[in-house]
């Protein structure tokens, strides 16, 4: 009896230090949103206060009443960024998640000549950073008329190697007996995909459409989009936050809490498939 109450209080004590633990950690990892908001909450006199304060003590709306007015006053309306960025998002992860499940499904569940072969070198091309392509991809934007177009940030996005990853690693992991038994019912490949695998990795295109939506709404135009009725809102926050100034660091820190509010949003209610999707798919964190 002495040695179970032993093993119980052992348990106990490190649950408390793993909660403990996991406490810190992911207070330093909320601790930048909060920094942000508390930013955008702060007049423009504790805004530039020394030595720094982290709280803010007289809160004010203001620097958004300034965003909105510095919008209006462009030549491209601010709703104009916001449709642009719900555009290139929406559009971008609907046919990503499209094209990595149409391209993971027979890599996960068909025998053809060189499937090692594509599976090496959807692996590698992990190990590649968007600086380490973004030459050779502004060569084949431009030479596909795609330059000063949505499409130029649309189509990198849909042919994601870590989505066909991700998805391609879930479907390996259904059962084989599965898709044989819808082929002796006479369900074809297309059928099957859409009725039995699709609804079985629905953690997998789940978490393909966070990861998704949330690298395309946080991106720049950059030097793809240069009509300025075509840039999205991450581009409209560059400019101001490059011209800021003492009168516009309330602006800028606005922008930025604008700007997280739908990628936090969705991974919210999400994050559950996002646990899920990396332990199927042999992603340790």
């Amino acid at each position: 009896m002495k040695k179970i109450g032993r093993r119980q209080a052992h348990s106990v004590t490190g649950d408390l230090t793993l909660i403990l633990f996991l406490t810190l950690v992911g207070s330093f990892m909320v601790l930048p949103f909060i920094y942000s908001i508390l930013q955008s909450l702060k007049p423009m006199e504790e805004l530039f206060i020394f030595p720094p304060k982290f709280f803010v003590r007289n809160p004010t709306l203001g620097n958004f009443m300034d965003l909105f007015l510095r919008t209006n006053n462009m030549w491209v309306p601010f709703e104009r960024y916001i449709s642009n960025s719900i555009y290139i998002s929406v559009l971008g992860t609907l046919l990503s998640v499209l094209v990595s499940s149409l391209g993971a499904y027979p890599l996960a569940k068909m025998k053809f000549k060189g499937r090692v072969v594509y599976e090496k070198i959807i692996v590698i091309s992990l190990l590649f950073v968007h600086q380490v392509t973004a030459i050779p991809q502004y060569v084949i934007m431009s030479k596909l008329g795609m330059i000063d177009t949505m499409s130029a940030l649309i189509f990198p996005a849909v042919a994601s190697s870590l989505s066909i990853y991700l998805m391609k690693n879930f479907m390996s992991q259904l059962p084989d007996d599965l898709i044989e038994a819808a082929k002796v019912d006479g369900s074809s490949h297309l059928r099957t995909f859409a009725q039995i695998v699709m609804p079985n990795v629905k953690p997998a295109w789940i978490t393909v459409v966070i990861l998704t939506f949330q690298g395309l709404w946080n991106r720049g135009t950059g030097a793809y989009i240069y009509s300025e009725q075509l840039k999205n809102l991450p581009t409209l926050l560059t400019q101001i936050s490059a011209s800021s100034t003492v009168s516009t660091a309330g602006i800028a820190a606005a922008a930025a809490v604008f700007l997280m509010i739908p990628p936090v949003f969705v991974f919210v209610f999400s994050q559950n498939k996002i646990v899920e999707t990396m332990a199927y798919s042999g992603i340790k964190g």
